[in-house]
């Protein structure tokens, strides 16, 4: 999801502070928030580059880049760490150094061939952006973050189950995305340059329709960089998110997992409800051959 840089920080600066709070809920917050010493901090030193159109790529690149390297070095650790590899999804199956590579190049060339482009554009024709001078309140960041997660949510298991139902659009941009049966952290963004893109733009612009601070929309689109390689990594562990948040309303490794063996359920990228509404919900309870074999199949008959 790193094109979500590549829009920037789009706020106008008549909606570029709202306090999501006291809209949802009504409540006189202190007008100080807890947030303003670091906010304060933050323009004082480093105004220049957050103003910059390249900082929003940068924290992008460089938070898939630090989760993917984290879960890399696991996988090349866990074939000969038993205590590790119990928590992959299929520790059978280790991750090889071409399938490293493979995953890698595409990225590479997307960020290379798009991306980058883009972002030297923006930086040589976009004017800086404005920063307003108060910090959100604690309860606008999180409201604001876990309201981003919600529009996402809903627009992107749209989009998904679109590009699974309509043949021509899994075969033209998603399908490259399943030609891992079991991902890890690397397959996050073995996309499609339409997919990278239009990914990326939801994530920058739904922080803009919610009226959010630049700050939590910075703090969003890095969320959902560290979630979408969450989702992939291939491996289950205790204190993964999906097993924080009660009543199984998030997805997380497992569901994903699941579809990539089974393209037809569990499209939602965080939480589980529209699945559940919709009939696509399915809680794995195996990662058999037959599975796979199921899933090729429907490749083929597509």
């Amino acid at each position: 999801m790193n094109a979500s840089g590549l829009f920037g920080c789009l706020a106008l600066p008549w909606i570029s502070h709202l306090d999501v709070s006291n809209l949802i809920l009504g409540l006189e917050l202190p007008e100080q928030s807890i947030l303003q010493p670091g906010w304060d901090y933050l323009l004082q030193y480093y105004q220049a580059e957050l103003r910059s159109p390249l900082f929003p790529v940068i924290i992008s690149i460089s938070t898939y880049f630090l989760m993917v390297t984290i879960y890399t070095v696991l996988d090349l650790l866990a074939p000969s760490w038993p205590s590790l590899n119990r928590y992959r999804l299929h520790p059978d199956r280790p991750v090889t150094w071409e399938n490293i590579w493979t995953t890698l190049g595409l990225t590479a060339y997307n960020h290379l061939m798009y991306i980058f482009p883009a972002a030297v554009g923006q930086w040589l024709w976009r004017p800086p952006i404005p920063l307003p001078p108060d910090a959100p309140s604690l309860m606008s960041f999180l409201l604001g973050i876990l309201g981003c997660t919600i529009l996402f949510d809903f627009q992107y298991y749209l989009w998904h189950l679109l590009h699974h139902r309509v043949a021509w659009l899994y075969r033209t941009f998603h399908g490259v995305h399943h030609q891992y049966l079991q991902p890890f952290s690397l397959v996050t963004q073995y996309l499609s340059a339409w997919e990278v893109t239009s990914l990326g733009f939801w994530t920058t612009v739904d922080p803009v329709l919610l009226q959010c601070h630049c700050l939590t929309s910075w703090a969003f689109m890095m969320f959902t960089i560290c979630i979408a390689a969450e989702d992939h990594c291939g491996y289950d562990f205790p204190w993964s998110l999906h097993r924080l948040v009660p009543f199984g309303l998030w997805g997380g490794p497992p569901k994903h997992d699941a579809h990539h063996r089974m393209p037809g359920t569990n499209f939602a990228p965080f939480f589980s409800h529209w699945d559940w509404l919709a009939g696509t919900h399915l809680v794995p309870t195996s990662t058999e051959d037959t599975s796979v074999t199921e899933d090729l199949k429907w490749r083929n008959d597509k």
